[in-house]
């Protein structure tokens, strides 16, 4: 792991740490923000009417992504997790459209702003393979090995199916 990457991924797991940690400890908070969300979304999405308990797993997978991108375990899994769970979190915490207070608008504005770079981090980080190839051109890389290694065994097999039958040939002569 690169030095960047050894400093860059605690920086920017801190946060989900520091919110994951107050969401499950405090969820109570959060759950006027959450409620008018879970009344928009939470049928269509098969969710539990449970605005609390909504805040507890959103604040453990935050907790548990931001440890793990930190640490450098699974980072592409966890940063994957974690911009799953900053979606809703941006949307119905921080609706600053639907503020009417000029002064509480402009503090909303920047804590969404502030969660979409946060969003942008994650969204690098999960795509970020550390110089590796990624599961895609592994993939490709697979199934190209995988045909050239029947055409050579098809060619193998029709070289030694001549070389038979020229064998038979010349012991029937």
């Amino acid at each position: 792991m690169t030095l960047v990457r050894r400093i860059a991924r605690p920086m920017l797991g801190a946060m989900f740490v520091v919110g994951g940690l107050d969401a499950l400890r405090h969820p109570a908070t959060k759950v006027d923000q959450v409620a008018p969300f879970l009344e928009k979304v939470g049928d269509p999405l098969g969710l539990p009417d449970d605005p609390e308990l909504l805040v507890r797993a959103n604040g453990a997978t935050m907790l548990t992504g931001g440890l793990l991108l930190s640490i450098g375990r699974f980072p592409r899994l966890a940063a994957t997790a974690l911009s799953a769970a900053l979606v809703p979190t941006t949307y119905a915490g921080h609706p600053f459209w639907e503020e009417k207070d000029p002064v509480k608008r402009k503090q909303q504005r920047t804590h969404f702003l502030k969660n979409l770079g946060l969003l942008g981090g994650v969204l690098l980080a999960a795509v970020d393979t550390e110089g590796k190839p990624g599961l895609s051109w592994r993939a490709k890389r697979a199934v190209g090995d995988t045909r050239r290694g029947a055409r050579r065994a098809a060619k193998t097999a029709r070289r030694e199916a001549k070389l038979a039958a020229a064998q038979a040939e010349n012991t029937l002569s």
